[in-house]
């Protein structure tokens, strides 16, 4: 499920400009489009900076997005509970004003120091850009998905082969068969099992093993559903697929007995979890541990001066990966960057609620109190 698109995606033309006519001069890059990258924006709108966001995902919203869009939060202050989707729609919504441009379906490949103080980034799309400062926002990484260890079996991904669902109605009265045993595996169960618009004609849950790694309650419900005869479970492992026409049709399980049984299907899905890999930025020759980097607690400035780390890519002694974590990292690292980018500046500490100077950069009325 994806979020609502801030105005501000419209990369192309940019970034085909960008190639075009040179590379795009800005204040501030951020790597990573998940919720505390989308703050981060927020954060350095208060101080009149203007952002770039990259993101390899092709939407914003980031591990929120990718493994929970429709699973409550708790912890987010003064807000008792939202899914990972409306949080990243409100996240969108409150950085409006500061019109941001996305450069999303890319990674960043390479990052340079310049002369004068500033940085080269260029993307794998070959966007490029020279910016005054870095904002490291990427998660733990960017998220791939595990994939089916099958011999010749991706020449059916995203057509009968699937690792995340965009749009469940696809597969209503199809033949299903689903593979894991985390969450993701039993909600999506669950979800095309039961009466509803995303009906399949059939569900095969098929896991390596009979335990589960996913909530007490989805693993009730889904045995429940099996003694009720709608659906099936099976334990083993795909080893292997039969083709006609082209088209997949069936795949051969084998159980934990030796024997291979062969499935029919219209669809497989395949849940075995995400694999966040750091990806370039571990070449950008930033101070690591343990595949994080390494920043201070003062700005949240890496090894490196000038590229900042916020959210759960970061470490530091004490360190907690918690959205409201990101949000704090995201507020200090802002005013740690405005001197790069406002040498000659003095930045004050306002408030959203009485300044009449913040007021103008959300584009709010101040309020007039008697």
């Amino acid at each position: 499920m994806e979020p609502t698109a801030p105005p501000a995606v419209t990369d192309t033309a940019q970034a085909t400009g960008a190639r075009a006519g040179g590379p795009i001069e800005t204040d501030a890059v951020i790597v990573g489009a998940g919720p505390v990258g989308l703050f981060q924006v927020f954060e350095l709108g208060l101080l009149e900076i203007k952002a770039h966001i990259i993101d390899s995902l092709a939407y914003p919203g980031g591990q929120c997005i990718e493994l929970y869009p429709d699973k409550p939060i708790y912890d987010i202050p003064a807000v008792p509970v939202c899914t990972g989707k409306e949080l990243t729609d409100n996240l969108l919504k409150q950085i409006e004003p500061f019109g941001a441009t996305f450069h999303l379906g890319q990674e960043v490949t390479v990052v340079n120091k310049r002369d004068d103080g500033r940085f080269d980034v260029e993307t794998s799309k070959g966007t490029r850009f020279i910016t005054k400062t870095i904002f490291v926002a990427g998660g733990v990484g960017s998220f791939q998905p595990r994939t089916l260890k099958v011999d010749g079996i991706e020449q059916f991904d995203d057509t009968q082969l699937f690792y995340r669902v965009r749009n469940p109605a696809q597969f209503a009265g199809k033949n299903l068969v689903i593979v894991g045993g985390g969450d993701s595996a039993l909600d999506w169960t669950l979800n095309f099992v039961q009466e509803g618009p995303n009906k399949a004609e059939s569900v095969i849950l098929l896991h390596r093993r009979d335990g589960f790694k996913a909530a007490p309650a989805s693993v009730a419900k889904m045995k429940e559903l099996c003694d009720a005869y709608e659906m099936q479970f099976m334990v083993g492992q795909v080893t292997g697929f039969d083709t006609t026409d082209g088209k997949l049709s069936s795949v051969k399980v084998t159980g934990g007995d030796g024997v291979t049984r062969v499935v029919p299907l219209d669809v497989l899905m395949v849940f075995f979890g995400l694999s966040p890999k750091l990806g370039p930025i571990a070449e950008w020759g930033l101070a690591l541990e343990r595949k994080q980097i390494v920043v201070d607690t003062e700005k949240f400035e890496t090894s490196i001066p000038g590229i900042f780390a916020v959210g759960d890519v970061n470490t530091y002694p004490g360190k907690k990966k918690l959205i409201l974590s990101g949000f704090h990292e995201a507020a200090l690292a802002a005013f740690g960057a405005s001197p790069y980018i406002f040498p000659e500046k003095r930045v004050l500490l306002q408030y959203t609620t009485t300044s009449p100077k913040l007021h103008k950069v959300l584009g709010v009325e101040t309020p007039v109190f008697d």
